[in-house]
């Protein structure tokens, strides 16, 4: 029947950290003791001054269709924070509200892309990122990293690959799925380059900006000079243990917000209006009110961090933030264990979910053929199990 579908969806990938968690459920219930390290959602609960206020505004009768790109007061609250958090100056004119931020980037890919145009894409790279561009007409070019950078770009590697067809770039930082962040420093390093290209423009993807360990994390649009060419995005999500109330935003360029909302008009119109409001408690919030959710996950990137290199041959680096770990595994490749050979990453993942009984995905999904993403957003006592399952079928 793939005939009678459309190209463009044959053409589709599914999403590889969708398809494993699927996977390890449908294992779950044919009685497999499963642990997924496959998603990248809090195991903490959203904090009750949220639900305080989803719950007032049930019994405020917030029913009706919000505006498309967001109700007022939501943007307004948008725009004080990231002007605290950020240093970022967008007016709510400037501000879009979506069913969470996967929207909002494929509105970005929609309204800006045209066939051909290039699309830079550092990577290790948000899986979705790759076939949203690709969806919207843009070619994905990829930038490699390493273990050994850090998983982040150099200025002379953007240099090279833009060409007069690079329309944007594409980022994270914190970075889904390395968990490398870079430093203000680098930033500016990179928007030197860009600067030169006053025609490229940034979508820079910080849900994660929360979820640090170090230095507080840069926003490259408040370097001077790059305002007018960055389209910053964010959500509730994953700071917020809010994963399922799904609201993102944006913060762009006037024209660009405006052309964001006309789309987003005729596809889904505004998010819903119960988490928009509870969403107004979660941005008005202080970043401490959330920090005990940033103390578990450093304690859990401690420890996991300590499992790992009890692991022979796995490459890792610390992560900066997020709460995954992205470890270079390639020298298992070409090796067969248990009888099993193990020829690339995807083999090396369905391994250890066959052999440990352990989730993770592979990092040909996210751009790096010699890696495999785990999440440590769960509890200790899961991730040392699993963590202990993974020695095992490889020692």
């Amino acid at each position: 029947m793939n005939s009678v579908l459309s190209e463009r969806i044959n053409n589709l990938a599914v999403s590889q950290t969708l398809a494993m968690a699927a996977l390890a459920r449908e294992l779950k219930a044919q009685g497999k003791d499963v642990i997924s390290l496959s998603l990248g959602e809090p195991d903490f609960h959203t904090p009750d001054f949220i639900k305080e206020a989803a719950k007032k505004a049930i019994d405020d009768n917030w029913s009706s269709y919000p505006p498309v790109d967001g109700y007022g007061e939501l943007k307004e609250a948008i725009s004080k924070k990231f002007k605290r958090d950020n240093n970022l100056n967008y007016t709510t004119s400037q501000i879009v509200v979506s069913t969470g931020a996967k929207q909002a980037l494929y509105n970005i890919a929609q309204v800006m892309l045209n066939e051909g145009d290039e699309v830079i894409l550092p990577a290790p790279f948000w899986v979705s990122y790759f076939e949203i561009i690709k969806l919207s007409g843009g070619i994905p070019v990829e930038v490699p990293t390493s273990v050994d950078s850090h998983f982040k770009i150099t200025p002379q590697q953007l240099e090279k690959v833009i060409t007069p067809k690079t329309k944007m770039i594409w980022f994270s930082s914190p970075c889904n799925p390395s968990g490398s962040v870079y430093t203000r420093t680098e930033l500016e390093a990179l928007a030197e380059v860009l600067k030169k290209h006053p025609n490229i423009y940034v979508v820079s993807d910080e849900i994660y900006e929360h979820i640090t360990y170090s230095d507080k994390n840069s926003s490259i649009g408040a370097i001077p000079g790059m305002e007018n060419n960055t389209i910053t995005v964010n959500g509730v999500a994953k700071a917020f243990a809010m994963t399922g109330w799904r609201i993102g935003y944006i913060g762009a360029p006037e024209f660009i917000a405006k052309a964001c909302t006309k789309i987003q008009g005729q596809v889904t119109s505004g998010a819903n209006s119960i988490a928009q409001r509870a969403t107004i408690a979660a941005v008005e919030a202080d970043p401490s009110a959330i920090q005990y959710m940033v103390d578990a996950f450093k304690n859990r990137r401690e420890l996991v961090y300590n499992l790992l290199l009890e692991i022979p041959d796995f490459k890792l680096t610390m992560p900066e933030g997020a709460f995954y770990f992205f470890p270079d595994v390639s020298a298992y490749f070409g090796k067969t264990i248990k009888g099993k050979e193990i020829k690339n990453a995807t083999d090396f993942a369905m391994f250890l979910l066959a052999e440990a009984n352990v989730a993770t995905v592979t990092g040909e999904a996210f751009g790096n053929p010699n890696c495999i993403r785990l999440s440590y957003a769960t509890s200790e006592e899961l991730l040392k199990e699993a963590i202990s399952r993974i020695k095992k079928a490889l020692i």
